[in-house]
């Protein structure tokens, strides 16, 4: 049996996790990320048995970060048979993707405002219905 250290998430990056969800990243895009910027890089099982989530689960996360240019991806041939695991790493600073989140966040509320003051102008030339 071979000796490992397996990085586990701590208190500090459940928080970071739970505020990347509540600006709109998928929970487990989220979790992936937390452990990929405590790690140089990692496994698809690595981050699996590290953040407790399951390799379909890893894998959609993974697609989502690649779609946004996020990670970087290379393949590692493990000895003997079998396919080549898959080794990933953050590709832009955290930063970079909290204000991806930052800028839909903004857009998505100026949209809002503008309906707003849209629905208060025409309801000032609508006229009240008189009672009878």
């Amino acid at each position: 049996m071979k000796d490992s250290e397996v990085k586990v998430l701590d208190e500090n990056d459940y928080v970071f996790i739970k505020a990347l969800n509540n600006l709109g990243m998928s929970r487990n895009a989220a979790t992936t990320m937390a452990y990929l910027m405590n790690v140089d890089e990692a496994s698809s099982r690595e981050i699996e048995i590290s953040t407790g989530l399951r390799q379909p689960e890893v894998s959609l996360a993974m697609r989502l970060m690649c779609n946004h240019s996020w990670v970087n991806m290379r393949s590692e041939k493990k000895p003997g048979k079998g396919r080549p695991m898959k080794i990933y790493s953050l590709a832009v600073p955290v930063e970079e993707i909290i204000s991806f989140y930052e800028d839909r966040i903004y857009k998505e509320s100026q949209a809002t405002i503008s309906a707003i003051k849209k629905l208060k102008v025409m309801s000032k030339q609508v006229p009240l219905a008189s009672s009878k």
